[in-house]
């Protein structure tokens, strides 16, 4: 699989057939990207446990969090890393260990070697992607979530 573009059919089909989702890196710090795609999907009826053993037995947007995958209490469809690539070779190792369908590696998040291990053991990968930026996309609501309010630009402000 090419890791550089996507099919939108790819991702639709992921994003449609995922209904919970493992977030590794969940912060409960309301300016953190973590936080924000964390209630875009919860706002849009998946169920996102966070995973962040610094803030285990805590609760994000009332999930619980939980230390690793290994300690979650139902087997989820995707793992979302929010973590750097390299710690997403040993959670990608995890996702495949736990069961996850899917490997979805944030924006900024590569790792081929470990969507290779992904992918032999039958799991979909997706890189440097944010689901919610891609959900929001292909429903057609992206101009809702700042992107054409006139509140994200890329002209310099006037003082």
């Amino acid at each position: 699989m090419n890791h550089d573009r996507y099919d939108d059919l790819y991702l639709r089909r992921i994003l449609r057939d995922t209904k919970t989702i493992a977030m590794v890196g969940a912060s409960a710090n309301w300016n953190r990207p973590s936080y924000f795609a964390m209630k875009y999907l919860l706002d849009r009826g998946y169920k996102v446990i966070p995973v962040n053993p610094v803030a285990v037995g805590q609760e994000i947007m009332g999930q619980k969090v939980h230390a690793s995958l290994d300690e979650l209490p139902v087997k989820v469809d995707m793992v979302d890393i929010f973590r750097n690539s390299e710690a997403a070779g040993p959670i990608t190792d995890e996702a495949i260990k736990h069961g996850a369908k899917v490997v979805w590696m944030q924006l900024g998040v590569v790792n081929p070697d470990a969507a290779k291990r992904a992918e032999a053991a039958g799991l979909k990968v997706v890189m440097n992607r944010c689901p919610k930026i891609e959900h929001s996309r292909l429903a057609g609501t992206i101009e809702w979530h700042g992107i054409a309010s006139g509140v994200i630009s890329s002209k310099k402000r006037a003082l």
